[in-house]
């Protein structure tokens, strides 16, 4: 597996891994019903803003994005988001990708990063950010609703770089 730039040509197998986790409703704080032309203009962020896929065996396996999470004074800390098609849980896909979207924003001089919404339920996903140095510096209780109509926390985790 190699992780590289995403090219406008990458845009369909991105929405292939997306979508479905997007129509899940468990992860990410999208509507459920997320169309591709919203999804495209979420996903392939202008710069500063970077877009990675993970390819193996000449297939896109999943994508992350990274840019400022805020504008302005905010600017200096990033935040990014991360994909990896289903099929490829549990085989690195997930940690090459925090590896390697943390190594953009330190040579694109973030001092930290933060995610802003983290699913308390992903907990996979939360294992995975703590053991690349984030911290769950609180959770916002309740604030993401599940499939069935209960509702969990959200993370928010921080790392300095």
């Amino acid at each position: 597996m190699h992780i590289r730039d995403a090219t406008a040509d990458d845009w369909p197998a991105i929405w292939a891994v997306l979508r479905p986790i997007f129509a899940e409703g468990r992860t990410y704080t999208v509507p459920v019903d997320a169309d591709e032309s919203w999804s495209r203009t979420l996903w392939m962020l202008p710069p500063p803003g970077r877009v990675v896929v993970a390819v193996d065996e000449g297939a896109v396996v999943g994508t992350a994005k990274t840019g400022p999470n805020q504008p302005g004074p905010g600017s200096h800390v990033a935040t990014a988001s991360f994909a990896v098609d289903p099929g490829r849980a549990g085989r690195g896909t997930g940690r090459a990708l925090g590896e390697h979207v943390l190594e953009l924003a330190r040579a694109g001089g973030y001092t930290a990063m933060q995610f802003n919404a983290v699913v308390e339920t992903n907990t996979r996903a939360v294992a995975l950010w703590h053991a690349l140095g984030f911290a769950t510096i609180g959770i916002v209780p309740g604030a993401f609703t599940l499939p069935d109509g209960s509702t969990t926390g959200l993370h928010v985790m921080h790392r300095r770089l």
